[in-house]
Parts: structure tokens; C-alpha cells; sequence
């Protein structure tokens, strides 16, 4: 797992930020609940994981959830983890 942070990318835009973790990732996970309405993800071929909560608390206490999806999502999916 890497952060945008870590990569250099602090500050880059959701478009470019989708189209920089594609070109090293399978996977990209966003707390930005309205990222499929802003951006036009249909010709992207990364899976994007998001979480309805950005709160690490309750992230943590959703560990098994949160790896069951990253396990089982596919390129191009988008995906919803709902966490309570």
C-alpha cells in the first residue's frame, strides 16, 4: 500500500491522480464518495475500491472487510465498501 503522499503525488488532481496510480497500481482506493460523478471512469482499467468513511477508527475495525474486497476486486471494477 502506498499513499499519493509517498508517491509524490500530493496536491495532484483526481483525474491525474486515477491516471498516475494506473500506470503502477491494480488498485485504488478513495474515501472520495463523489469521485464516480466527477470523473469519467469508463475507459480506466484500474479497480477503484471506495470507502464511505475516511475515519481510520472505524477502517481499522473494518480490516477483514476491507481485505476481503482488495482480494476479490477486478480491473475496471468499482467498488462500494460500505463501513459502519
Amino acid at each position: 500500500m502506498q499513499y499519493s503522499l509517498d508517491q509524490g503525488w500530493a496536491g495532484t488532481k483526481n483525474g491525474e491522480l486515477i491516471s498516475l496510480a494506473e500506470k503502477e497500481f491494480d488498485l485504488f482506493i478513495t474515501a472520495d464518495r463523489n469521485l464516480r460523478y466527477q470523473q469519467n471512469l469508463a475507459e480506466r482499467t484500474i479497480a477503484i475500491l471506495e470507502l464511505t468513511t475516511n475515519d481510520l477508527r472505524r477502517i481499522q475495525a473494518a480490516s477483514n472487510s476491507l481485505r476481503s474486497s482488495v482480494a476479490s476486486t477486478i480491473a475496471k471494477e468499482y467498488r462500494i465498501l460500505e463501513i459502519p
